[in-house]
């Protein structure tokens, strides 16, 4: 049987903590050699988007996998759609299908939270700014919230209604630019479908951290060659990033799992900038969609489907 697990589902299963206690989990768990890494296979469509699918989500511990299929349409709300299978490692059974938006905004979000918070300055009274109102701008707000306390939040979004309900939500307040955001916050977060950088530099100041989550597909951009060049550039796998063609080798220091074990120190220089710049791991699928998955079958949540009657 596999059991349907929808995003209203998924949003019953889960709670930030718990969420980001299985990520850090993994990234303490998944070292540099990895036995069978993760592949991300994207192409182009003849339509207005593209597809892409992330395989095999791989844990120790875990006798399970996972394979995600997403289609990504900009202009869409939302804009990506998608299933997350979780198969059995013992015999291939499809345990479960999950809606793969719900999956890709949460585990997305979450880690970027974790990985803000591993890098940033100290969270007294820091002020907080989102450039990119959407989904996973919500879950790394709400995990950032469960890391660490911090200041006013700050909003921009070329979508006006957008960012004006994102603050509402939040107790925050909109601003016009994401120049206007950078030079105003201690901690910055990105998430848009830019290909143009947003922040050089120059918009950017002293012991300021940005986390970058549109640097996953080739051509996406949203930090200048010279803001990651005087910044630590720390990513969520090297050859993943790499891969994907975001980002150069040149432009990566370390990954955020040598900073959880303490094989890198991470920031050290409290004038230093930092950049967390992740495309988003198959493993990360598995970790929350296993923890989905044992809560649902513990309380029969989902519907349950023989495929094959």
């Amino acid at each position: 049987m596999t059991r349907l697990l929808t995003r209203s589902h998924l949003g019953a299963l889960w709670e930030p903590p718990a969420c980001i206690a299985a990520l850090r989990a993994g990234f303490l768990a998944v070292g540099a050699e990895v036995a069978i890494p993760g592949q991300r296979v994207r192409t182009d469509l003849p339509f207005p988007g593209t597809a892409t699918a992330l395989l095999p989500g791989l844990l120790p511990g875990i006798e399970a996998y996972t394979v995600k299929v997403n289609a990504k349409f900009p202009d869409a709300r939302p804009a990506l759609r998608g299933v997350l299978c979780l198969h059995s490692g013992v015999d291939g059974e499809l345990l479960a299908l999950l809606d793969s938006a719900t999956v890709t905004a949460w585990r997305t979000g979450l880690a970027a939270a974790l990985g803000t918070h591993a890098l940033a300055g100290p969270a007294e009274g820091a002020v907080v700014g989102v450039i990119g109102a959407g989904a996973q701008a919500e879950l790394t707000v709400r995990g950032l919230g469960a890391l660490r306390s911090y200041g006013e939040l700050l909003v921009h979004d070329t979508d006006v209604d957008r960012a004006a309900a994102f603050a509402l939500r939040h107790g925050g307040r909109v601003l016009g630019s994401a120049k206007e955001i950078a030079s105003a916050a201690d901690i910055v977060l990105l998430a848009t479908w830019s290909r143009t950088p947003l922040l050089s530099l120059a918009d950017t100041g002293e012991g300021q951290h940005l986390t970058s989550l549109g640097a996953d597909e080739p051509g996406k951009r949203e930090l200048a060659a010279d803001l990651l060049d005087a910044a630590l550039v720390v990513v969520d796998d090297r050859q993943l990033v790499e891969s994907v063609g975001a980002l150069t080798p040149t432009d990566i220091d370390t990954t955020l799992g040598d900073v959880l074990r303490g094989d890198h120190p991470g920031r050290t220089d409290t004038v230093a900038r930092s950049v967390y710049a992740p495309v988003g791991l198959p493993w990360q699928d598995l970790a929350l969609a296993w923890l989905a998955y044992e809560r649902a079958e513990r309380d029969g949540v989902g519907r349950q489907v023989d495929l094959l009657g």
